[in-house]
């Protein structure tokens, strides 16, 4: 994803002098070619991220398009006071880029897993959040979030993250991606698996599992958080009555609170909701991505577990 990102920003910043990209030191290699032709289009301001967000809003009170870029927990936690005061509530046109969404920085711990920044970007006024689910759609809704005026918040994973979509561009197309409209990537009508960012590759496998034990499970891509798609949601919930969110988030506040609250507020009866993420936790032990996954009970095979609890029920 990040390196999709970077393709994108380096063809906005040809076409564009206003689009700039700012760093936190944070990846500066990765940036070596942006860097090279487009000198006077990027800065790096070392490790502060609290003085780069709010430079970004001078610079975008002046006409200019700023990418910051740094680690999702630093933007988003660190920076939270500048995202609040100089970019929402003066409704700056500053694009947040977030690298290590949810856990897969595994290895560094919970100090650098993004398990909280969904639910911080929604409580903002303004803001509006893409979470990519691989490197044809970073690669979009950068596109995406250039063309619109107002903040924005992109959280990527790394830049190995496996292809949802077929094809290089995938296979929604750059022309179909369209902010608050999230993705149906497979139908099915006994249960609808919700999800968003990389985590949707275990939702796609368990939908395949559950198909081979005769359970039609859609699968329902949230690429925009917010503003979120409440029409697919509440179709889905209609369709099926079984859903189950899957995020490499706190349940409180990201995804699975968003689902919740779209189903309550529309008075949605007699749909049975499974909220899959961390519980009032943060993310357990270290390791790699895959073991990650598994002992926080991300996996495909708890989403078909819960499936079937839903199921039987």
């Amino acid at each position: 994803m990040r390196n999709a990102y970077l393709e994108a920003l380096y063809e906005l910043a040809g076409a564009d002098r206003r689009v700039l990209a700012l760093i936190a030191d944070n990846g500066a290699i990765v940036y070596d070619k942006y860097r090279r032709d487009y000198p006077e289009q990027y800065f790096n301001f070392g490790i502060s991220e609290a003085n780069m967000v709010s430079v970004a809003a001078g610079l975008a009170s002046c006409g200019k398009i700023p990418f910051a870029y740094t680690i999702s927990v630093f933007l988003t936690m660190r920076a939270f006071e500048q995202v609040r005061n100089d970019v929402c509530m003066q409704r700056m046109n500053v694009k947040l880029v977030g690298t290590g969404a949810g856990f897969v920085y595994s290895n560094l711990g919970p100090t650098h897993h993004a398990t909280e920044d969904l639910a911080l970007m929604r409580a903002l006024p303004g803001m509006t959040i893409f979470s990519p689910a691989d490197a044809s759609e970073a690669y979009q809704a950068t596109m995406a979030a250039a063309r619109m005026d107002g903040p924005v918040y992109l959280r990527l994973a790394t830049g190995g993250s496996p292809k949802i979509y077929e094809g290089e561009q995938g296979s929604c197309g750059q022309q179909n991606f369209q902010p608050g409209q999230a993705v149906l990537l497979r139908g099915g009508n006994d249960l609808a698996i919700v999800g968003t960012g990389a985590i949707l590759l275990e939702a796609i496998r368990a939908a395949d599992e559950l198909e081979r034990e005769g359970i039609a499970a859609r699968v329902i891509n949230i690429h925009t958080v917010k503003p979120i798609d409440r029409e697919i949601i509440l179709r889905a919930a209609a369709q099926t009555g079984r859903v189950i969110t899957l995020e490499e988030h706190s349940v409180t506040g990201g995804l699975g609170s968003c689902v919740a609250e779209v189903l309550a507020e529309a008075g949605q009866a007699g749909v049975q909701l499974r909220r899959l993420g961390l519980v009032d936790s943060f993310a357990e032990s270290y390791g790699s991505y895959e073991q990650m996954k598994q002992r926080n009970g991300l996996s495909k095979e708890f989403v078909v577990q819960a499936a079937w609890e839903l199921m039987e029920n």
